[in-house]
């Protein structure tokens, strides 16, 4: 499989960070759902936020990455036969899913580190995170309204991910199984594509 994408399909480095990203932001969503409902004193919440922070940070290294690689590498043209609607959508599709996956981390980040007096962020207990300089030196009282309005972000971006994401697998199911032209299987490693896509 060729590192940068072809005609047809994407490369191997704009899969293996589509996969990754995937895989991490839907963990990170199943995460905060639960432990939203988890009560403080929960011992288990501690732990749950820490690597909800890891991941999170995780998905934004990995967003910046996939961003730059998609500037370098463009994405495979869209099939032979595709309405302009059809073609809007799905551009406008991609366009929000890149917005979020960079915008709900970010939120994220900034939240945590308002007055957070320049503690980094562990990240899987392996390195710290540096703070947002800026945010990080205000007082806690001095740093409440930014955090919540981080925090309020961070979570209505969330939202919008659980929205989006499942229409984005539907509509790969569609061009797969309904008008078949392989827009699914160009992002599946080891697949093979018909040359109609």
């Amino acid at each position: 499989m060729p590192v940068a994408k072809s005609a047809l399909r994407y490369g191997a480095v704009a899969m293996t960070l589509h996969w990754l990203i995937a895989a991490a932001v839907i963990a990170n969503l199943c995460i905060g759902l639960y432990m939203a409902d988890l009560p403080r004193a929960d011992p288990s919440k501690f732990e749950l936020i820490a690597l909800h922070k890891s991941i999170g940070l995780t998905v934004l290294a990995l967003s910046v990455l996939r961003l730059v690689w998609r500037l370098v590498n463009p994405a495979p043209p869209s099939p032979a036969g595709l309405s302009p609607w059809l073609k809007f959508a799905g551009r406008g599709m991609h366009v929000l899913l890149y917005f979020l996956i960079v915008a709900i981390p970010l939120a994220g980040w900034l939240m945590v580190s308002v007055g957070s007096q320049g503690h980094p962020t562990p990240v899987f207990g392996l390195f710290g995170w540096p703070s947002v300089p800026i945010l990080s030196d205000m007082s806690r009282s001095a740093g409440h309204p930014y955090h919540e309005m981080f925090e309020s972000a961070h979570v209505w971006l969330a939202w919008s991910a659980i929205i989006l994401i499942p229409l984005h697998v539907l509509a790969a199911l569609y061009h797969q199984f309904v008008r078949r032209d392989d827009v699914l299987l160009r992002m599946l490693p080891g697949t093979r594509i018909r040359g109609n896509a």
